[in-house]
């Protein structure tokens, strides 16, 4: 799933849920969602965002697949709000532990996180699957930096200056 088009990571959607009727149906929930415009730079949302948008460029397998010890490295590009690159190489590992630590950190925001893409023992190294973990991976990092929750975090300030 591709990322969101930069300008997007400023607005920010909120579902109201009211309690008025606790017997009906919770996935025909009426109540209604707003868009708020957080391009403000004095609004506290805003403060917490530093960055514009992430791509995840190329992958690198290390080792000789399907040998043991093989793994592979993903090379990301996070464009800041100043305007200046920052590159990044991560193992899927290192994804893992980034999500795992967020949900300790910020257990009331789970649903806020998407999910890592899949596993496969078998087929880790084939092209088709490395383009689509490379594209879960891209839509999983653009969701948590463009999330003023987790910006500011040093939960990922860590997994990104590490």
């Amino acid at each position: 799933m591709p990322p969101p088009p930069p300008q997007l990571h400023r607005v920010m959607i909120r579902h109201e849920r009211t309690n008025s009727n606790p017997s009906v149906n919770a996935d025909n929930n009426n109540s209604p969602i707003r868009l708020e415009d957080h391009t403000d730079a004095g609004s506290e949302q805003c403060k917490a965002l530093w960055a514009r948008y992430v791509t995840i460029d190329d992958y690198v397998i290390v080792g000789t697949p399907p040998g043991l010890g093989a793994y592979v490295v993903w090379n990301c590009t996070v464009e800041t709000l100043d305007g200046g690159p920052m590159s990044i190489i991560k193992r899927y590992s290192e994804f893992e532990k980034l999500r795992e630590n967020l949900a300790k950190t910020f257990p009331h925001a789970t649903g806020s996180m998407p999910p890592l893409p899949p596993k496969s023992i078998f087929s880790k190294f084939q092209t088709k699957f490395l383009e689509k973990r490379k594209a879960g991976l891209s839509y999983f990092l653009h969701c948590i930096l463009l999330n003023p929750e987790f910006a500011g975090s040093p939960v990922l300030k860590d997994f990104l200056f590490s």
